[in-house]
């Protein structure tokens, strides 16, 4: 690799000094020190002018820091992690032992005294799959809980309290937990919505950027869903009956519901923040494609489906699972047989399905631009183009990339087309000085589902073997960071030549252990760079009062609830080696 240069640190020690002197104020919040202020670089296709490097540029704002920098890890999982407190029944979850920092060194060895030496390349935060949820909504899939204890949450009506207490988890932090760098920026890395639906769409927006929301849809005085629904298949907190989930203990809340569907605020990111589209913000329910005008008006109507026999819940789910139904033909004819089974709700145009092309229009929304920037990543380029990636500088030696792993034909798992494969490709050559990291919803092995795109039925789509192998050629990207598995997992990928990247798979924010990651890039000044990831909770407290229905009390129960979730994997935090790291590479 040519001349990295290392301007930004020495610039963050100067601005230091002088602030310092000056008795400047510390930092609360900021892009860190992206000296160069460029925007993102939207892709429209490979010949277009996104591929030609042309762009339109959003400057960001930089905030300098004043203090000193040190090592922060109060409110990260390298403290202290929520835990059971109890061993049998429903578990009450307090402090527990904080999780060490592993070095991995299957890419490079890492050197001695290296913590005095290194420099900060960049500091960031990762959020995924946090599955903002109108747990309301007509075509939502709880009946599957019928064949499968998991396919429905207890804890679903509480995704946007949950949601906004990452954010304050974030806003509480005072520097990045190794090198106290301040942090430049939150990627989210897709499943911010979970049936790709407006009304989450809207949530999702005023959550990053600030703002009230009323997680409730339909009938705006009370729910109507499958937890006041009266059956026992699901947890009924405001009931006496006596439901499934009770029988395990969970406990009889009167008033839980009407908490769930109140007006909560979100004080917004102070942080600037990029958006990465997942599966169920590209597709009705994540696995359905677009175009079935049943579906669309379903959404909206005002009929349920709340229950169904486990052998024709086995069948559905087994259709979603094999992509045998990617247009969603049986489920639209498994809802007309049950017509006469549903239960009424009343009908709301917000729930309607989003487009991509809606997806892109509310990031460049001006009501929704919080601390930027501009399009959060996104610009107007894409719309024109149909397109949902691009590039934007994160420092002045890294660069982010931010891809589109759906596949518009359906189904969960993903794949790239070769227009975005040979934009990827360019545009790591055209900032081969640059360090580069590459975000994506789908993990590499996830990216199997090559269906062909119904708007580009001529063009190859790629997998994520083939993602592995251009990444691998070229020796600037550092890491691939994605979600989608729910599940920590840390993969080195290594190449000839001595080529190398690190896989950084986080878990989401909606199954425990509800986790983000901040992530630093660091040159250890010896031939070796380091790539940290930190995991971090919401900023909600352990210890749960389920008689505290505030909006911080349901953030809390958030957590609690889904730790005792029927069904729940309870392996999802990774082993010691997939939460918090120091991942060495040799430096190219």
């Amino acid at each position: 690799m040519s001349r990295i240069r290392s301007v930004a640190t020495a610039a963050a020690m100067n601005r230091r000094a002088l602030l310092a002197a000056a008795g400047a104020m510390s930092l609360t919040a900021g892009v860190g020190f992206a000296l160069r202020p460029e925007g993102s670089r939207a892709a429209d296709d490979a010949t277009g002018p996104a591929a030609q490097g042309e762009a339109p540029v959003a400057v960001s704002r930089q905030v300098p820091a004043a203090a000193p920098l040190a090592p922060y890890t109060k409110g990260t999982t390298l403290a202290t992690v929520a835990a059971p407190r109890n061993s049998s029944g429903y578990r009450r979850l307090g402090d527990g032992p904080g999780w060490k920092r592993v070095v991995r060194s299957e890419l490079a060895t890492p050197k001695s005294g290296r913590a005095g030496r290194r420099t900060t390349l960049a500091a960031f935060v990762q959020f995924t799959d946090m599955h903002l949820m109108d747990s309301q909504h007509p075509l939502r899939l709880e009946f599957l809980r019928s064949t499968d204890r998991h396919a429905w949450r207890p804890h679903e009506a509480l995704t946007v309290p949950g949601a906004i207490s990452l954010v304050e988890r974030v806003n509480s932090l005072r520097g990045a937990p190794v090198t106290g760098s301040p942090l430049h920026f939150v990627m989210t890395t897709g499943d911010n919505t979970d049936n790709n639906a407006k009304s989450e769409l809207e949530w999702f927006m005023k959550i990053m950027s600030g703002g009230r929301i009323t997680p409730n849809s339909g009938d705006p005085r009370h729910y109507e869903g499958v937890q006041n629904s009266g059956l026992k298949l699901y947890w009924q907190p405001d009931s006496a009956v006596r439901d499934a989930d009770k029988q395990l203990g969970f406990p009889h809340l009167h008033g839980f519901l009407a908490a769930a569907i109140r007006e909560v605020r979100s004080p917004g990111l102070d942080l600037p923040w990029y958006s990465t589209v997942g599966n169920h913000d590209a597709l009705p329910l994540g696995c359905y494609g677009h175009g079935d005008p049943y579906l669309a008006e379903f959404a909206i109507g005002g009929k349920k489906l709340m229950e169904l026999s486990a052998a024709e819940a086995k069948k559905l789910q087994d259709s979603i699972k094999y992509a045998k139904d990617p247009k969603g033909v049986q489920f639209r004819d498994l809802l007309k047989a049950h017509a006469r089974a549903m239960h009424s709700v009343t009908p709301d145009e917000k729930r309607a399905p989003y487009t991509p092309a809606d997806y892109l229009k509310a990031h460049l929304d001006p009501a929704y631009a919080g601390r930027g920037p501009v399009g959060h990543g996104y610009s107007s380029a894409n719309v024109d183009a149909g397109t949902q990636y691009y590039s934007f500088r994160i420092a002045d030696d890294v660069i982010g990339i931010s891809l589109d792993t759906t596949d518009p034909g359906g189904h969960y798992n993903g794949s790239i087309g070769t227009a975005q494969l040979s934009w990827l490709d360019k545009t790591l050559r055209d900032n081969k000085d640059s360090y580069a990291v590459v975000f994506s919803h789908h993990t590499s092995t996830t990216m199997s589902n090559t269906r062909p795109d119904p708007a580009r039925p001529g063009e190859r789509r790629h997998n994520g073997k083939e993602v592995i192998s251009l990444l691998s050629g070229h020796p600037n990207v550092l890491a691939w960071v994605n979600g989608h598995i729910h599940k920590n997992r840390i993969t080195p990928h290594a190449a000839a030549g001595g080529r190398a990247f690190w896989e950084i798979s986080t878990a989401s924010h909606v199954d425990y252990p509800q986790l983000a990651n901040v992530i630093e890039l660091v040159d250890n000044k010896d031939g070796t760079l380091s790539v940290f990831t930190t995991l971090i909770e919401s900023a909600a407290p352990h210890r749960t009062d389920v008689a505290d229905l505030s909006q911080t009390g349901l953030a809390a129960l958030y957590r609690e609830l889904s730790f005792n979730a029927p069904g729940a994997d309870k392996t999802l935090a990774g082993n010691p080696s997939d939460r918090n790291t120091e991942l060495v590479l040799k430096k190219a």
